[in-house]
């Protein structure tokens, strides 16, 4: 039998309903905001749950007496010409005063929400400073003096207020597990703050930008950790020192060292000098790797053109990296410097004026590339050989010797080797 089309939209139809019913039987919907880990979400389901009642009332009585309508009035043979009721004044007053009541009800929380929620935040909040890039996040904590990308570390159960700022376009800031989204304007700071409930110690959460801001405004993403009060002091104490290797960092390794080598003589029945333990860094609190939810770990396939050898990562070396980024006679080859900054090396520019992340503790955050990439050693060798091709419209350099730069429209000709990349990897992920 020959389907018509009438017949060939139903069985769209009821396999369309079929699979939304299907998707809705789903347990975990980790980037839902109707999650009450906040008091700002948890105030805006409550509004949501009230409108969405409302509504589905009026749908329900507005529907019935359509239908009711639609049978008791029909027409019929014979039956005379309805009673017009154009002008009954009584009439139009019941059907305007109805809708009036029915919305006072939605109104009045509604607007109690929108003043609650643009109230400003409590005098001993947290202050973090949010900047958005194309494409990128930072975040900066005025209070404890630090400067990270990507990744915000927030201590549950005490309150946050963020300051939002562009640098270029609009951007739009959302963790949807926590709150709702607040723009960044440029030429205006906008402000938003809330609360992580006190139970959320060890969890994470994605954050995007959700306002288009040009070619990798899908590639905006951001991970939200949550921890203890006592963990995150820990994080922004040591996230505040400067980066491994460099001069501050060495020289205070070396006075804890020679101050432990004095008392382990001290303490010593023979009265021999003890040997200096191995040099380490103290890496502060990161959140812990496997306690980072599935949905939070990135799975951006790595461009199959990009190609580099991995067994050059087990040679590199983080003293030789750390001299290809740091050392300013290697601007023409790694002009790192004149872009990031690195807590404790010589500054060419400010927090302010980098143009890209920060990278002073890099290697103690989980992620890169505005959170598109999970670090480690192999993907990072890709990223510095070619970021252009990893991540359209990046304006990260493309340093790989022969690579193709889609921002200079040519072939790198002074760039670097396979092996000095793997140098600068080894010295990057030193960075704890």
């Amino acid at each position: 039998m020959k389907r018509t089309p009438r017949r060939r939209l139903a069985s769209a139809l009821v396999v369309a309903a079929a699979g939304l019913t299907l998707a809705a039987c789903g347990q975990e919907y980790p980037n839902s905001t109707f999650l009450h880990n906040s008091e700002i979400n948890t105030d805006i389901i409550a509004l949501w749950d009230r409108i969405l009642f409302m509504g589905t009332l009026v749908f329900i009585v507005v529907e019935a007496l359509l239908i009711f309508t639609i049978f008791r009035f029909r027409a019929k043979p014979g039956a005379p010409m309805p009673k017009q009721v154009h002008g009954n004044h009584t009439l139009e007053i019941v059907w305007t005063l109805i809708p009036v009541l029915i919305l006072i009800p939605i109104a009045v929380p509604t607007v109690k929400t929108i003043f609650k929620t643009q109230a400003p935040a409590v005098s001993d909040a947290l202050q973090v400073e949010v900047y958005g890039h194309q494409w990128w996040w930072e975040f900066r904590y005025p209070e404890y003096g630090v400067t990270t990308a990507n990744e915000l570390y927030l201590p549950a159960g005490r309150t946050v207020n963020f300051t939002l700022r562009t640098v270029d376009v609009i951007h739009s800031f959302w963790a949807p597990g926590l709150a709702g989204k607040r723009d960044l304007i440029s030429n205006k700071t906008n402000h938003m703050w809330y609360t992580p409930d006190a139970k959320l110690v060890e969890s994470a959460f994605n954050g995007f930008c959700t306002e288009y801001c040009g070619e990798s405004h899908a590639n905006m993403r951001f991970r939200v950790f949550t921890t203890t009060p006592e963990n995150f002091e820990s994080w922004a104490a040591h996230q505040n020192g400067p980066a491994a290797l460099s001069p501050g960092a060495m020289a205070a390794q070396a006075a804890a060292d020679s101050a432990t080598v004095r008392a382990v003589s001290r303490a010593s029945v023979v009265p021999a000098p003890a040997p200096a333990p191995a040099p380490t860094m103290n890496a502060g609190y990161v959140f812990p790797a496997d306690k980072l939810p599935a949905h939070t770990v990135p799975k951006t396939p790595i461009p199959a053109r990009i190609t580099f050898d991995d067994n050059l990562l087990a040679q590199g070396d983080a003293s030789r990296g750390h001299d290809l980024m740091t050392n300013l006679a290697n601007l023409g080859k790694a002009p790192c410097m004149t872009c990031h900054v690195i807590r404790g090396e010589m500054a060419l520019i400010t927090d302010a004026q980098a143009t890209g992340p920060s990278l002073t503790h890099f290697g103690s955050r989980h992620t890169f590339g505005g959170g598109l990439f999970p670090t480690n050693a192999s993907n990072l060798a890709r990223w510095v050989k070619n970021a252009q091709i990893m991540k359209p419209g990046t304006t990260m350099n493309t340093f790989g010797i022969g690579e193709y730069s889609p921002l200079m429209k040519g072939n790198v000709t002074a760039g670097l080797s396979d092996a000095e990349i793997a140098d600068i990897v080894a010295y990057l992920l030193s960075l704890k």
